[in-house]
């Protein structure tokens, strides 16, 4: 699990090969639910997620060695 530098998002990896956007805003109503459909892309268990400092890209990294970077905006 990561947090926005912001701290209103988080996101976590699955061992579905999947990436989760989720609010981790404490007065919002879906607090800890997802944003939208999981990202996917990978063809292994994602074992690393994290924000870049501006907020704006979601990296992840799975099993299989391989890095996806995503806009957070959109997937």
């Amino acid at each position: 699990v990561s947090f926005s530098p912001d701290e209103s998002r988080m996101v976590s990896g699955y061992l579905d090969k999947t990436v989760a956007v989720g609010c981790s805003d404490d007065a919002a109503s879906s607090h800890g639910q997802p944003l939208g459909e999981p990202l996917r892309g990978h063809t292994n268990t994602v074992s690393l997620v994290s924000f870049l400092l501006d907020g704006t890209r979601i990296t992840s990294g799975s099993w299989n060695r391989t890095v996806r970077v995503w806009y957070a905006a959109i997937g």
